[in-house]
C-alpha cells in the first residue's frame, strides 16, 4: 500500500515539474543536457582617447569572463559562458585605443568580444562589480597603451584570468549517419558565423552569415536526395569557426569535395554577380586579391591566433598531390560557371583565385562561391529571395555531377 502511495505521489510530482518546464522533463534520460541559459548583457559604453580607454558592460545575472592577448594584430579577447547581447552595435563604437570591436557567440556555450587595438594596449583594470541598489552586474575594462615588449609578455602569459572560466571544445555539428564508401562526400561551409557577422545588407541590413546558412542548409539537404552523393555542413547553426577548423573538418570527413559559400560586400555598389574563387599562391586580379584578405580576416574578427603556415608546408603546396587537388578545384569553378552562364548574373572573368585560407586543404579539391554582393541592390534583393535561392541550388547541384561525372568515368 505504501509502495502503491509512493508511486501515486512520484507520478504527481512528475505531471506537476512537466507542466511547469516541460523541457527540462522531456530532458530527463537523454544523453545531452539543456544548453545553459545564456547571460543577458543589456547595455555597455566606451570613452577614452589613445592613451586611455574605459568598456563598461552591463549584465543581469553576474558574469563569469576571461582575458587573453593576441598578436599579430593586437588584440584583447574577452570570453564569456553563453551571453545575449542585446545592445545595438552603435553602443560599443571603436573609439581610442581600439580600432575595432567585435562581439557575439562563438557556440552554443560560449561568447566572445574582440577588441583590436590601434597600437600595444593591456588592462590595468579588470573588475565586476555589483550595480548599485543590487540590480545587476557591470564588468569594467580599463585599457593604456604600453610598449611592445609588454604586450609581447603579455601574449605569452595570457595574463589576467576572471573567476578562472575558460572557453570550451569547439562546436559539435550534428551529422546524418556516416556515408557509404562509395559515396561522393561534399563540405558545404557556410561562411562566417556567430561573432563573424561577415557583409552586411545595406538595405535589408541582413548579415551574410544569416544568407550562407540559409543557402548551405538547401544545398546540403538537395545535394543529399541525389544518389550516390552525400553532403555535411561545417556549421548548422549561428557559431563561430575557424578557417582552420572548417579546412580540418573537411579532411578529416573524408571530403571529395568543399564549396564555401559567401555573399560579399564592395566599395563599389555598381558591381553585381557571382563569383568562384580558387586558391592560387598568386592572385589572379586585385579583386580576388581584396576578397581573399576580406575573408582571411575571419579569425582576426573571432578572435583566434592565427599563425603563419610552417616552412615546410610551401613545398608541400608544391607538390603532385596539391597541383592535382588544384587542377580538381580549377575543374569544379569551371562546372560552377558553365551551368550559371545564361541563368545566373556573373562578374567579368566570373573564375578567380587568390590566396584564401579556408581553401588550403591540400588533398581536398576546394572553391569558394560569392554568390552575390550584398553591397548591390539588385543582388542583395535576390540573395533574400526565396526562388532565386531555389534556383542557385539547383544550378549548384547540377554543378556537382557535371564535375563527378568523369570521376566516375575514371572509376570505372
Amino acid at each position: 500500500m505504501m509502495t502503491m502511495r509512493r508511486t501515486r505521489l512520484l507520478a504527481l510530482v512528475g505531471i506537476a515539474l512537466l507542466v511547469a518546464n516541460p523541457l527540462a522533463f522531456a530532458a530527463s534520460g537523454t544523453a545531452e543536457p539543456l544548453a545553459p541559459t545564456p547571460l543577458v548583457s543589456y547595455a555597455a559604453r566606451i570613452v577614452g582617447d589613445d592613451a586611455r580607454t574605459r568598456i563598461v558592460l552591463d549584465f543581469r545575472e553576474k558574469p563569469q569572463a576571461s582575458v587573453r592577448y593576441i598578436g599579430n594584430p593586437d588584440r584583447i579577447v574577452v570570453d564569456f559562458p553563453a551571453t545575449n547581447f542585446t545592445f545595438p552595435a552603435s553602443d560599443l563604437a571603436p573609439t581610442g585605443l581600439f580600432r575595432d570591436i567585435r562581439f557575439g557567440s562563438i557556440d552554443a556555450s560560449h561568447s566572445r568580444v574582440v577588441l583590436t587595438a590601434k597600437k600595444a594596449t593591456k588592462l590595468t583594470l579588470t573588475d565586476i562589480r555589483e550595480n548599485e541598489g543590487g540590480k545587476g552586474y557591470r564588468l569594467i575594462l580599463d585599457a593604456e597603451m604600453t610598449d611592445a615588449d609588454t604586450f609581447a609578455k603579455l601574449v605569452a602569459s595570457q595574463a589576467w584570468n576572471a573567476d578562472a572560466y575558460s572557453a570550451g571544445k569547439a562546436a559539435s555539428i550534428a551529422q546524418d549517419p556516416p556515408p557509404s564508401s562509395s559515396d561522393f562526400l561534399i563540405a558545404v561551409d557556410a561562411g562566417h558565423g556567430g561573432i563573424d557577422t561577415g557583409a552586411i545588407g545595406r538595405t535589408t541590413h541582413i548579415a551574410e552569415k544569416t544568407i550562407t546558412l540559409a543557402f548551405a542548409k538547401a544545398f546540403a539537404a538537395e545535394l543529399n536526395k541525389q544518389k550516390g552523393i552525400k553532403a555535411f555542413l561545417t556549421r548548422d547553426s549561428d557559431v563561430f569557426l575557424s578557417l582552420s577548423q572548417r579546412v580540418t573538418l573537411a579532411r578529416q570527413k573524408g571530403a571529395n569535395l568543399f564549396i564555401s559559400l559567401h555573399a560579399d560586400m564592395l566599395s563599389q555598389s555598381d558591381i553585381r554577380g557571382a563569383t568562384v574563387y580558387t586558391i592560387s599562391d598568386k592572385s589572379s586580379d586585385r579583386l580576388a586579391e581584396a576578397a581573399a584578405a576580406r575573408e582571411n580576416q575571419s579569425d582576426e574578427v573571432g578572435g583566434v591566433d592565427a599563425p603563419e603556415a610552417p616552412h615546410e608546408v610551401s613545398d608541400i603546396l608544391q607538390d603532385l598531390t596539391r597541383r592535382e587537388t588544384q587542377a580538381f578545384s580549377i575543374s569544379m569553378a569551371k562546372a560552377v560557371v558553365e551551368q550559371f552562364s545564361g541563368q545566373v548574373k556573373l562578374i567579368n572573368n566570373p573564375h578567380r583565385y587568390a590566396g584564401f585560407r579556408v581553401l588550403q586543404a591540400q588533398d581536398v579539391p576546394s572553391i569558394l562561391l560569392e554568390m552575390g554582393f550584398l553591397s548591390n541592390k539588385q543582388d542583395e534583393h535576390l540573395l533574400s529571395d526565396l526562388t532565386w535561392r531555389k534556383k542557385l541550388v539547383h544550378l549548384l547541384v547540377e554543378a556537382v555531377k557535371e564535375y563527378r561525372q568523369p570521376l566516375l568515368a575514371n572509376k570505372g
